[in-house]
């Protein structure tokens, strides 16, 4: 492969680290051409998979300030480059690799952190992203429901109160407006005796 043609393929991998939100590294070894077609049309709502060779994607990935991949690139091997959901792309590649054991997960890449093997499968048992937005959203709406109940509880107190001490006095006056009239006719009675 001549020079400008290797420079070429250096510029696209690093662009495709520096557009990608997660990556996953991948050996596919044994795989048929079938199978790595399906495997793209698994993953391609979220990502694209692509067969690398290890020396350009090594110079890409330092050019794009990636370590995630620092001695991992021997053998043949390719990379999902994820602008989607890093979930589903996890999610779909370990279903994969589960049909097809010749797909050997060995990392992965999100928003510039490394992942292991193993946390890459743990970032597939993950919930859909709607699933999660959808509790943290039930939870936030069941805190602001404790909250306003929270700050109306004194208010509700403060009426009951209030509403106590106006019955109360209510009484009270009625039973003094009572009281009076009874009190001015004895006062009658005794200057009249």
């Amino acid at each position: 492969m001549a020079r400008p043609d290797k420079a070429a393929a250096v510029a696209e991998l690093t662009e495709r680290f520096q557009s990608s939100s997660a990556a996953v590294l991948t050996e596919y070894r044994g795989l048929t051409v079938a199978q790595l077609t399906k495997l793209r049309q698994a993953i391609s709502e979220h990502a694209t998979y692509a067969v690398v060779k290890n020396t350009l994607t090594d110079i890409a990935a330092r050019e794009a300030g990636v370590t995630a991949f620092d001695g991992q690139l021997t053998g043949p091997s390719a990379i999902a480059f994820v602008t989607g959901d890093p979930v589903e792309t996890a999610r779909s590649m370990r279903d994969f690799a589960r049909e097809n054991p010749a797909l050997v997960i060995r990392g992965g890449l999100l928003e510039g952190k490394s992942l292991s093997a193993d946390e890459v499968r743990q970032l597939a048992d993950l919930e859909p992203r709607e699933v999660l937005l959808a509790k943290l959203a039930g939870a936030m709406k069941a805190s602001m429901g404790g909250a306003a109940a929270l700050f109306a509880a004194p208010l509700a107190q403060t009426a009951r109160v209030v509403d106590a001490l106006r019955q109360k006095l209510e009484e009270q006056g009625s039973a003094q407006g009572e009281a009076e009239p009874a009190q001015e006719q004895a006062e009658q009675q005794d200057t009249q005796g």
